[in-house]
């Protein structure tokens, strides 16, 4: 019988809950706001630019606070930058289409801050026999805020019309962030240990035959591809229907179909041949974007997310449990898993940003729905050469031992950021799909939707 959580497991679990509730509920709809009030997809490539970008740094910078010094004080810093970024877009309201670039340099920091510190807090505050109960409770808690708190938030800004509907939202989620912060300090100061090795990442890049020469290419590309989807889809259902309660209802659909493939492939992953699994996953992730060359409307983007949200776990599921099995191959790997998990977010940040250099090199000369196709169809089949760098990891068994180090090291870093598809939560919230990483298990339902300008989209 599995053991009950501890106090202090539970209290992190609803600080995390408060947490992604607050992200879910705004963060579909921000590249909307933005859009509306600027009718550019480039004011919303440079605000996810500097998001991406600074968060990456922050995960490095902050890697040395974490490990030598007080984890708590960066997370909560990660959750006080969260609320004055809504409290920022309130007080500038359509103004904030001129601070977009500062905008999104305080979301990267706020993300960068909280999601490393929790990681490394959550697997403090849980133990092997607990850590099965915390991970069920947090993706039960996250799914729920995942599928129903943007579609809630489309309700809300249709029935309230616009403007005053953008405010009512960003304001609840400033009050759920201020008592996120408030819970935090119940929490037990958690002082770090060892030396934080600046510059460890790249020494393992520099090693012949070090796995992480293959794993880092790998996990870029999985970045290239979300690094514009996660925001794009969304803006485009939006362009597509004008109409923000129909995003939501987009949104609760892909997040559901997401739900139960990830619950379906994460039972039976172990029964498949890993590699060819991942294979048809990357595969039939491109696959999907096809219908969108025909029309892109919202049906052609409604078959285009629940097809990604059907197919994406067959790609994540492999990709991101071989990454931690890798980080905790061994008790000296393991030791220096800050560092390990600051390579992994630079390889991601790196994708996003060579992704979004692409959309921004498009975008800005033609938003035709031809010219969107043809970039998401670029983006969207650069994991098949993440596959290549990946398949000598994709053994059909771990050996004797891997797994269970390998699993612990998941289990630590899983606790991460989620987005659904159908718009990106750009404070994320967790869930664990079943073994996966939540951040990515989570990007795969928001890939299926996200942010643009006012196109000719039908």
């Amino acid at each position: 019988m599995a053991k009950a959580l501890e106090k202090q497991a539970v209290l992190l679990l609803i600080v995390q809950a408060l947490f992604g509730i607050a992200s879910a509920l705004s963060g579909t709809f921000l590249p909307v706001y933005l859009w509306k009030a600027s009718g550019s997809y480039s004011l919303i490539g440079w605000f996810t630019f500097a998001h991406y970008l600074v968060g990456g740094l922050t995960f490095w910078f902050a890697g040395k606070w974490v490990k030598e010094f007080n984890k708590m004080h960066s997370l909560r810093l990660g959750i006080a930058l969260s609320g004055l970024f809504y409290c920022m877009v309130l007080l500038l309201g359509e103004g904030a289409i001129r601070w977009s670039v500062p905008l999104g340099i305080l979301n990267g920091l706020a993300s960068g801050f909280f999601w490393l510190a929790f990681n490394v807090v959550y697997f403090e505050v849980t133990e092997p026999d607990t850590r099965d109960r915390y991970n069920g409770w947090a993706g039960l808690l996250g799914a729920g805020a995942g599928i129903l708190a943007p579609w809630i938030s489309g309700l809300l800004i249709t029935s309230m019309q616009g403007e005053r509907g953008y405010r009512f939202i960003f304001g609840l989620s400033l009050a759920i962030y201020s008592v996120s912060v408030i819970l935090s300090f119940w929490l037990k100061k958690r002082h770090g240990e060892g030396r934080y090795h600046w510059m460890m990442g790249f020494r393992k890049l520099m090693e012949p035959g070090n796995p992480w020469r293959k794993l880092f290419p790998a996990i870029a590309a999985q970045g290239i591809r979300e690094g514009v989807f996660m925001f794009l889809v969304g803006l485009l259902v939006y362009v597509a229907t004008r109409d923000e309660s129909r995003l939501g209802t987009y949104s609760l659909i892909v997040s559901l179909v997401s739900l139960v493939s990830f619950w379906l492939v994460g039972k039976l992953m172990a029964k498949m041949k890993r590699r060819w699994a991942m294979l048809a996953g990357v595969i039939m992730i491109a696959a999907v974007i096809l219908p969108l060359f025909w029309q892109v409307s919202y049906l052609t983007l409604l078959l285009f997310g629940i097809g990604t949200s059907l197919f994406i776990p067959l790609y994540i599921i492999p990709m991101t449990t071989r990454v931690f099995d890798v980080i905790g191959q061994s008790q000296e790997s393991a030791r220096n898993r800050e560092e390990f998990i600051v390579l992994r977010e630079a390889a991601l940040t790196t994708g996003r940003i060579i992704g979004l250099i692409a959309y921004l090199i498009v975008l800005p000369r033609t938003d035709s729905p031809l010219a969107i196709t043809w970039l998401m169809l670029g983006v969207g089949v650069v994991p098949i050469a993440g596959w290549w760098f990946m398949r000598s990891f994709l053994r059909d068994e771990a050996p004797h031992g891997e797994a269970v180090v390998g699993a612990d090291a998941a289990a630590h870093v899983s606790v991460a950021k989620v987005s659904t598809e159908a718009g990106s939560h750009y404070g994320k919230s967790s869930i664990h799909y079943f073994g996966a990483d939540r951040r990515d298990a989570g990007r795969s339902t928001q890939q299926n939707g996200g942010a643009g300008r006012r196109g000719r989209v039908r």
